[in-house]
């Protein structure tokens, strides 16, 4: 069964909330960061990313990063920026995005359960951005980035959470990008105790996005353990570090986007040589426009001006779930043998974009600085849970969730 645990969120003050909120930290480089704090001096990257507040050429893993997250973490709170909820609540956390709504469960996980593998995960974690995450959630003794987990659907959430959503949300508003955020509080005991016994039902919960958060809260909760200092402790008196900030959302709420390829250059071959050892094992058909890919298994390629479909000549069967994703196809067929990308993870000539970007993006790169780019179809949510349940891995980048939730809206103390 999924345990899911109530929390007293620190969060931001009402009229404050949509200056605070901030995309996740890992979306932005540096630079890219320091711009948005110096237009917005509430913005939550002045925590995820506190490099932003000290001299440029600061190391982004010194302690002294960390340690000013943690000072303006509590700088905001005593000067009244957030606010903490006087007992646990859960929360309903809603998305718009084109029209489209998404609605999740803000609400603490257990470590145990990620240890446990009844909350899984489908991506590896790179070592660099698990430590530096560690270190924040222990300077900070906070959590400050929701992890992203999904179940299958159940019809009496939905129907506990649209119940819920006739009631005033305490934050409605609409981002810089178009996206808008709206957030309810639960706080009655009989709300909550439903919601937690409805989560019982649902045996497993599965990490969408946030491996690096999920595997960082893990960390920390292992330090801890063998640490003799006093923790904060929940409604049960057991340690706050035990449970990680999540918001949970059902499987067919959410949108999986593309997570498209490009490759830097041919490998040393023409375009004609490469067209023909491509053509040995798909069936290439010119396009007219820039198109995406209709179904699974198939997919769209820009190379020197001109889009092309690539369909599998043989379909052989694959019963192995990650063989068989899209992702996994065209690295076996083409990345590797073709164009030697061995590892996708390490390899300079190979970068990933994500489907919000537009196919015009790949013909940007293309056009300007040459290679080929491939279009993706979208990882479907019960691939991501069939490799999930075999306890396996994913390639890299393999999914792209939009639209992304924010961080500093909720906040788990620990």
């Amino acid at each position: 069964m999924a345990m899911i645990k109530p929390f007293r969120a620190v969060r931001p003050r009402a009229d404050l909330a949509s200056q605070i909120a901030a995309l996740p930290y890992d979306v932005y480089s540096t630079e890219e960061a320091r711009k948005v704090t110096e237009n917005n001096p509430l913005s939550f990257l002045r925590i995820d990313r506190a490099e932003t507040q000290l001299p440029v050429g600061t190391d982004i893993y010194s302690s002294t990063v960390y340690q000013c997250a943690h000072d303006t973490l509590y700088r905001m709170i005593e000067e009244g920026d957030f606010v903490q909820e006087e007992t646990p609540c859960f929360y309903i956390y809603e998305l718009t995005m084109n029209g489209r709504v998404q609605t999740g469960i803000g609400a603490c996980a257990s470590v145990r359960e990620y240890e446990q593998q009844i909350v899984r995960k489908h991506e590896n974690t790179r070592k660099d951005k698990e430590d530096d995450r560690t270190r924040h959630v222990d300077t900070c003794q906070a959590q400050t980035g929701p992890i992203f987990l999904a179940y299958p659907y159940k019809e009496d959430i939905a129907r506990l959470q649209e119940q819920e959503k006739q009631k005033e949300p305490v934050y409605d508003f609409t981002a810089d990008d178009g996206i808008r955020h709206r957030l309810w509080v639960i706080s009655d005991s009989q709300g909550m105790e439903q919601l937690e016994e409805l989560f019982r039902q649902v045996p497993v919960l599965y990490i969408a996005d946030g491996h690096h958060r999920a595997a960082s809260a893990a960390r920390v909760a292992a330090m801890r353990r063998n640490s003799s200092e006093e923790c904060l402790k929940n409604q049960e008196g057991k340690p706050e570090y035990e449970y990680f900030l999540s918001v949970i959302f059902a499987d067919r709420d959410l949108l999986v986007m593309d997570y498209n390829r490009w490759v830097k250059d041919l490998n040393g071959m023409t375009e004609q040589e490469f067209l023909e050892k491509l053509g040995t094992i798909f069936s290439i058909t010119p396009l007219e426009k820039q198109e995406h890919p209709e179904k699974k298994l198939q997919f769209t390629m820009y190379l020197n001006h001109q889009w092309y479909l690539l369909e599998e000549k043989n379909h052989p069967n694959r019963p192995d779930p990650v063989a068989n994703l899209d992702v996994s196809v065209l690295q076996d067929l083409v990345l590797h043998p073709i164009l030697g990308i061995g590892d996708p993870r390490t390899d300079k000539r190979i970068s990933f974009i994500g489907g919000i970007r537009g196919l015009g993006e790949l013909e940007n790169l293309v056009n300007q600085e040459g290679g080929v780019a491939f279009a993706m179809y979208p990882t479907a949510m019960s691939e991501l849970f069939a490799v999930a349940d075999e306890h396996r891995l994913m390639p890299p980048k393999s999914t792209w969730f939009e639209p992304k939730l924010r961080s500093g809206i909720l906040i788990h103390r620990i």
